[in-house]
């Protein structure tokens, strides 16, 4: 019976970790897949259809695990309509805007340099104290999205220019979705308390109702075409959408957010693997700067990764 005891906790650790592992992967089969898909859909499209297919589901599946009160829920509206304008609709119309014009791992590091912006925004905006430690690491990170931007010669940001063997169009746009995405975090930890599932739930809804009447004024969404089209928006509607917040809200019952935090790194260690496994070059610069950039966020977060450890 002490035995079973003792196996039971890590049974449910061992669950979570693969959870955690679950979701990450997902996630990063996001910025593959969604490069592929913005080649027959366009991204207000590809945006539209994934959140229209998602919403459904995750109402159900909310109901069924966190049964909310869905008219407390609502009451929230002004947060969840905010909540759902950056994160489901901005972070995603950038992300997809971004991979028309630049590769899933270019993108994927420019992404991780999102945990130490949040730092930095969260010692702006909520006043939490950023230590010198964490200045650091936030300035170590910016240094390898330079170098990811710069393809690893900084003095094409100064004589390249924006689109002239610089940085273009596609970094630019990934730059804009991770200041979304941070906007996004700090509105989600000053919003009223709401069931995580039912929160995702209808921030998809509130996306949907927002870029629903902007995509029929561009003529109506553009339907995937082909079998690779429809695949491509099958995986990103209930994968990265509906599995990857099911799997992450999962681990968290068993997994502090401090450790499950340290698991986003590894969105960019999976689509580099992806990557790789699809063919597709990695380039050197990219190499070192995303270990730059992971490094930084690592220092950045020092105290969350003390806090993961112990």
């Amino acid at each position: 019976m002490s035995a079973d005891l003792k196996t039971a906790p890590r049974m449910a650790a061992l669950g979570g970790v693969l959870s955690l592992l679950g979701a990450t992967l997902f996630w990063a089969g996001n910025y593959v897949v969604g490069a592929a898909a913005v080649g027959s859909v366009d991204p207000v499209s590809l945006v539209l259809l994934r959140w229209l297919l998602a919403c459904v589901p995750l109402v159900v599946i909310a109901q069924l695990v966190e049964r909310p009160r869905w008219r407390e829920v609502l009451r929230g509206w002004p947060w969840l309509l905010a909540l759902g304008a950056t994160g489901m609709l901005g972070y995603t119309l950038l992300l997809y805007g971004s991979l028309e014009f630049t590769d899933a791992f270019s993108a994927s590091l420019i992404n991780a340099f999102n945990p130490a912006l949040i730092a930095l925004a969260a010692a702006v905006f909520l006043r939490q104290r950023l230590t010198p430690t964490s200045i650091l690491g936030v300035l170590l990170a910016l240094v390898g999205v330079l170098v990811v931007l710069s393809k690893g010669d900084p003095a094409r940001l100064l004589t390249g220019g924006f689109g002239r063997g610089g940085f273009g169009q596609g970094e630019l746009l990934m730059l804009a979705a991770i200041v979304v995405w941070t906007a996004y975090t700090i509105l989600g930890r000053v919003a009223p308390p709401v069931p995580p599932i039912a929160s995702t739930a209808a921030q998809a809804v509130a996306a949907v109702v927002l870029l629903a009447p902007v995509s029929l004024a561009l003529g109506g969404p553009t339907l995937p075409a082909t079998p690779d089209a429809v695949w491509s928006v099958a995986y990103i509607a209930v994968c990265p959408s509906v599995l990857s917040y099911l799997l992450w809200n999962r681990a968290l019952r068993v997994i502090p957010p401090a450790r499950a935090g340290v698991f986003l790194n590894l969105i960019t260690v999976f689509t580099a693997i992806l990557t790789v496994l699809l063919g597709q070059a990695i380039t050197l610069p990219q190499v070192i700067g995303g270990c730059i950039v992971l490094g930084g966020v690592v220092i950045a977060n020092a105290k969350a990764f003390a806090r993961a450890r112990a």
